[in-house]
């Protein structure tokens, strides 16, 4: 070098700084336990940064998957009538499938009632809805994921569409008869009597959700309306939208579009607690895994204030050679530095291997412990989902770099303000 290490032209982070800070990272004989706290250290920066990464990844996929299930087949906007019943439903669906930002408009007759199979002798509650067969083949979540039999000809047919899961529990494919029991039934002089009738099973469809599969069956239209005592109305209409977003902008057109007086409600409404519970669970998990990261941050600080402490005779040797205070300074902030940004850059790889075979990994795990580490009836998917957020990902990673530079700062400092002769006397 043309300068000598401590001269006023030496420029900061110099090559020699560089140079001390890697040889202070090899650990030597004595200083073995300085290493191992510097290795538990990298360790757990790695390991809370890979953790964060798939954590929050799993939880915005479950949260996007369950979002795009339930109003995939729930709908967005939820059209009520007032006043008087919605007989005239076919003309106001057709006036609000053509507003903007509507993709469908879908007329529904909605009623609970037990489902029985006479081949297993099964029955479980469904909730039954009626629908023309014009609206369930463009009902996405529907119409493409029937397993056994076809919606073709639904309405002539007579027959149902159920759950997967329903199916399964009931012990019947296509084909074979369910008998649906409703106890609104006809009113006789005895009281009202609950009305039973069998029905074909004519379709299977598994939209991946456990709640959906396990309690849907959808009827042609006219059916449910006499089996549920509907004189020619229906219990809602359906809306979908282009962006589920858009509800608030949307209402207004609604319900200028039809043209007689009616409530409406949304999926934000309906699945407010849901997701709001989901959001509370996700910030917190978030908080509790950065302490990982806070805790492998403090790991750094220890490893320095007992390497400055061992190092304070070399601390001594620079500083009568003419080593400025800021250049000690920047040799121990590199070295903290370089365990926590090295750390944080393989965890981020590690996080991102995870978060991109999680379902693998879960599949192999279940297999390896014959357990199901991921009950659909518990958390109401039949795979574990996972969505990467670019946004978070930098959230993660600038936090671990940061929390990193923080904790050197200290021991870089104590290091720095040793002067020659103290260094000697401290050593």
């Amino acid at each position: 070098m043309s300068a000598e290490p401590g001269s006023d032209s030496t420029r900061p982070f110099a090559a020699f700084e560089w140079m001390l800070a890697s040889r202070y990272l090899r650990a030597r004989r004595r200083e073995g336990f300085i290493s191992v706290i510097a290795g538990f250290s990298f360790l757990g920066i790695m390991l809370g940064v890979a953790t964060l990464i798939v954590v929050m990844s799993v939880m915005n996929g479950f949260r996007e998957e369950l979002l795009s299930k339930i109003v995939g087949v729930n709908g967005h906007i939820f059209v009520q009538p007032i006043e008087q019943p919605l007989t005239d439903y076919a003309a106001v669906a057709q006036r609000i499938a053509g507003v903007e930002g509507v993709t469908l408009a879908v007329p529904l007759v909605e009623g609970q009632a037990l489902a029985s199979a006479s081949q297993s002798g099964n029955n479980g509650g469904a909730l039954v809805r009626g629908v023309r067969e014009q609206d369930i083949t463009r009902i996405p979540f529907i119409a493409n994921t029937i397993r056994e039999g076809t919606l073709a000809g639904f309405d002539e047919k007579g027959g149902i569409a159920i759950g997967r899961r329903l199916a399964e529990f009931l012990g019947v494919r296509v084909g074979d008869t369910v008998t649906i029991i409703s106890p609104r039934g006809s009113a006789t002089p005895m009281g009202v009597a609950p009305r039973i009738k069998a029905y074909p099973v004519v379709a299977v469809f598994e939209i991946g959700m456990s709640e959906f599969d396990g309690s849907f069956v959808y009827m042609p239209m006219q059916e449910a309306q006499a089996f549920f005592n509907r004189d020619g109305d229906v219990s809602l209409i359906e809306v979908f939208l282009r962006n589920a977003d858009d509800v608030d902008a949307a209402r207004d057109r609604i319900d200028a579009a039809a043209g007689r007086p009616i409530m409406m409600s949304d999926w934000r409404q309906r699945n407010r607690t849901f997701f709001s519970a989901l959001e509370v669970e996700r910030n917190v998990m978030f908080l509790i895994l950065t302490l990982i990261v806070l805790v492998a941050a403090l790991n750094i600080i220890s490893g320095l204030i007992m390497l400055v402490k061992d190092k304070s005779e070399d601390i001594a040797i620079l500083r009568t050679m003419g080593a400025t205070r800021g250049a000690v300074m920047r040799v121990f902030l590199i070295t903290g530095a370089s365990i926590g940004i090295v750390g944080t850059i393989a965890g981020f790889f590690l996080g991102l291997l995870i978060t991109l075979n999680v379902e693998r990994i879960r599949a192999f795990m279940s297999w390896l412990t014959n357990t199901n580490l991921f009950p659909a009836e518990l958390y109401f998917l039949s795979r574990l989902p996972a969505v990467i957020e670019p946004g978070e990902v930098v959230t993660v990673v600038t936090m671990a770099i940061v929390l990193s530079l923080i904790a050197t700062l200290y021991p870089s400092w104590r290091a720095a303000r040793l002067d020659p002769v103290e260094a000697l006397r401290y050593g």
